[in-house]
């Protein structure tokens, strides 16, 4: 059975930071990409991030380049989220995700994490 278990949500003042974690389990994740989206109340989920597990290449949203940085252990089976310079406008829970490489259906997601920026 897949798991992705989110963890490292809180309260953060702006301009502070979090890291997020997600653990993957239950299958072997070499030919997939994982991903960070996120959805605030009242708004459509977005993404956020994206990275192939296996050769690493990244990819960002706009809103989000130069201040988060999506990674991967392989060894822990982990994917992580490091937020700088957070914005009120970050506030959201943030889920994780996989899809295989070359789709952009994504066939897991967490349960998601709350973070929250205050002002």
């Amino acid at each position: 059975q897949v798991q992705l278990v989110e963890s490292g949500g809180g309260l953060v003042q702006t301009g502070g930071s979090l890291r997020l974690s997600c653990a993957a389990s239950g299958r072997t994740f070499s030919n997939y990409a994982m991903a960070w989206f996120r959805q605030a109340p009242a708004k459509e989920r977005e993404f956020v991030a994206r990275i192939n597990w296996s050769s690493g290449y990244t990819n960002y949203a706009d809103s989000v380049k130069g201040r988060f940085t999506i990674s991967r252990d392989n060894a822990k089976n982990t994917v992580y989220l490091q937020m700088n310079s957070l914005k009120p406008e970050d506030t959201a829970v943030y889920y994780c995700a996989a899809s295989l490489i070359y789709r952009s259906i994504y066939d897991y997601w967490g349960q998601g994490t709350q973070v929250t920026v205050s002002s």
